[in-house]
């Protein structure tokens, strides 16, 4: 008689081998892209002195999210999507790589970092959605809003330390910095490929069709839950972008230097990153929809607190409050989003996913300064609170059984 199959839930999270080979990845990947993004930045700048450099370099890391999003998401759910963050990964430590040897040798100019950057972002539109589709295949489903949680403490902790060590790095020559990436990107693959092992389910392999890379879209219109979770973030994102207006607060209106713009510039950070290890450890059992909503309200509530402000440590605790319930919100959607989809679809609808995700940062910050320009920082970052609490009530009346969501599952019919 064979032995009962071992329950995998009842394990604790960083105990279960497969998400913790998961993990190591996704940090070194994360502290590496930060730190490059760090040294790229400050390495154009040096050679071109035009602002107008440090803006190519956001837009061609944004363009290959949006413009690949849909090609991505068919191949994450045709092949193996270990395989594919493998090669995706491979890709950006040859690019990174590049910079290294460009930079050592002192041949590297401005189109040489663009090129190589873009290389990253067209990796980044595979490697992000197909690491959003793995997790719950290798994760049981009662932990994978805690595996959502451990995955949003890598990513804070690394862009809370990774930038300061890119930057201290930097003092000993662009190509430190970027051997070191190199070096993390090729931990992370060496952690990553132990997954190989594992048996994982094999999807079925479809041709390409318009039809199929357009399922993920047609799937989230036919789902209230996943299209209300995904738009509320869109729509609150975009109208509480305050963190875009940072150095006019600092400067302006708490009369801070640059000491003060870097705490606040941490704050949100800070407050997520403890939010995230908290939520390691919790369970999220019942009331979900409500929950999720409340932590929504409380990031629109603490950017007015913000805006108001006129005293820094005010400032700073209502941007880690703003930062706490972003993280809250966001391991909720997350784990609703993968658990309400299918396996087959799971890499095309994360695809979509984060088309949403991208567009709402990016357009955030262009719509805060386009209304700071208009009418001040401070009513511009007001109006944005007062908007996500009111997108806040239209979505709970728009998608009611949102709101009445108890469990992160999705009750069977």
């Amino acid at each position: 008689m064979s032995s009962p199959t071992p329950d995998l839930s009842s394990l604790p999270l960083f105990r279960q081998r497969p998400f913790l080979a998961f993990w190591c990845c996704r940090i070194a990947s994360s502290f590496a892209f930060q730190m490059l993004s760090v040294a790229a930045g400050w390495q154009i700048y040096a050679l071109t002195h035009r602002a107008a450099s440090l803006g190519l370099i956001g837009l061609i890391q944004f363009l290959p999210s949006v413009l690949l999003a849909l090609p991505a998401g068919h191949f994450i759910d045709q092949l193996d999507r270990r395989k594919l963050i493998l090669s995706a990964m491979v890709l950006e430590m040859l690019a990174v790589l590049g910079m290294a040897l460009g930079s050592h040798y002192g041949h590297i100019r401005e189109l040489d970092i663009l090129l190589l950057v873009f290389v990253i972002g067209v990796a980044k539109a595979f490697e992000f959605p197909a690491l959003q589709a793995l997790l719950p295949d290798i994760v049981p489903g009662p932990l994978l809003a805690r595996a959502m949680a451990a995955n949003g403490a890598a990513s804070q902790a690394a862009s809370i330390v990774g930038p300061a060590l890119g930057g201290f790095l930097y003092v000993a020559g662009a190509d430190v910095v970027y051997a070191l990436a190199a070096g993390l990107y090729l931990l992370g693959l060496l952690t990553l490929s132990s997954l190989l092992a594992v048996k994982l389910k094999r999807l079925p392999r479809e041709p390409a069709s318009l039809e199929r890379l357009l399922a993920g879209v047609r799937f989230i219109r036919a789902r209230p839950d996943v299209l209300g979770v995904i738009s509320l973030d869109l729509f609150a994102v975009l109208l509480g972008g305050a963190t875009a207006l940072l150095p006019i607060f600092a400067q302006d209106i708490l009369h801070t230097g640059p000491w003060g713009l870097g705490l606040l510039r941490a704050a949100p950070a800070a407050g997520a990153l403890l939010m995230s290890l908290w939520l390691t450890r919790w369970k999220f059992e019942q009331r979900v929809g409500v929950i999720m909503f409340a932590a929504v309200a409380g990031f629109g509530v603490a950017t007015m607190v913000f805006a108001v402000s006129s005293w820094i440590w005010l400032s700073l605790a209502a941007l880690f409050a703003l930062g706490a319930f972003d993280m809250i919100s966001m391991v909720i959607r997350g784990a609703m989003v993968q658990l309400d989809t299918p396996d087959e679809l799971r890499g095309r609808v994360s695809a979509v996913n984060s088309i949403f995700i991208n567009t709402s940062n990016q357009l955030g910050e262009f719509e805060s300064g386009m209304l700071a320009a208009w009418l001040g920082a401070v009513p511009a970052a007001l109006l944005g609170g007062v908007g996500t609490l009111l997108v806040v009530a239209i979505w709970m009346r728009l998608f009611p059984g949102l709101r009445h969501r108890q469990q992160l599952h999705h009750p069977k019919s």
